[in-house]
């Protein structure tokens, strides 16, 4: 570009600068380095209303950043995230029966009811209640009409419908649960609850002393002692 088309970006640069607009606005009609417009209008002195106008531009700008950079930083976790549950799932591999049975074993060590003389079972996972009874039918070998169920729920929410799904995870049938516990709302409690479990806690109960010690004996054999 000759010597005429240099004086001619600056004259528009210059015309630009004045009515207001900031240096990457120019930029995109004149396309020179930022540090050239800088020396180019370096003299151009602007209104209170101009100025006004570029800085909250600018912060629009930081906040249009901080967007995206939390987004990305969002899709990252994500990405990491998937990619070690992935990962994890592959290092476990298929279960036998030997890990079932200890897997069950240290699940019901974790929420299991362990000081009367019946088992239960109690927690708000689908998939971990779906286990577990899997267990119970396979190495505690329960008959199907031992099985109670036993919600703990929210007041307010759909107690029959909560009824209707754990029968469903389950397949015990309605008719063996037990009355639901319904937790009043404590409203006078500054307590702010992040979430409620729409279908509430699950208990698993079977009537049996002699299983429920087998099992103790079990865990006890996963600790090295008997429980305390």
């Amino acid at each position: 570009m000759g010597y005429a088309g240099k004086l001619e970006e600056k004259r528009q640069a210059l015309e630009l600068r004045q009515k207001g607009i900031s240096y990457g606005e120019i930029q995109k009609k004149v396309p020179v380095s930022k540090d050239t417009l800088s020396r180019w209008c370096r003299d151009v002195i602007l209104v209170p209303s101009q100025m006004e106008r570029l800085k909250k531009r600018r912060l629009r700008g930081a906040e249009k950043g901080r967007i995206i950079g939390a987004k990305k930083q969002q899709r990252d976790r994500i990405k990491r995230t998937k990619r070690l549950i992935k990962e994890g799932k592959r290092e476990v591999g298929k279960l036998a029966k030997r890990d079932r049975f200890t897997a069950g074993i240290a699940l019901y060590l974790g929420d299991g009811y362990k000081s009367d003389k019946s088992i239960g079972f109690s927690n708000s996972n689908p998939q971990i209640i779906s286990f577990m009874m899997r267990w119970f039918r396979e190495f505690c070998q329960v008959p199907e009409e031992k099985f109670r169920g036993q919600i703990w729920i929210h007041e307010g929410l759909d107690e029959l419908k909560a009824r209707r799904y754990w029968s469903k995870i389950t397949s015990i049938p309605i008719g063996q649960f037990q009355k639901s516990y319904i937790a009043k709302n404590k409203k006078e409690s500054r307590k702010v609850r992040k979430k409620l479990h729409d279908y509430g806690v699950f208990a698993i109960r079977i009537s049996s002393a002699e299983r429920q010690r087998k099992i103790l004996g079990w865990i006890a054999g996963i600790l090295g002692k008997e429980l305390v």
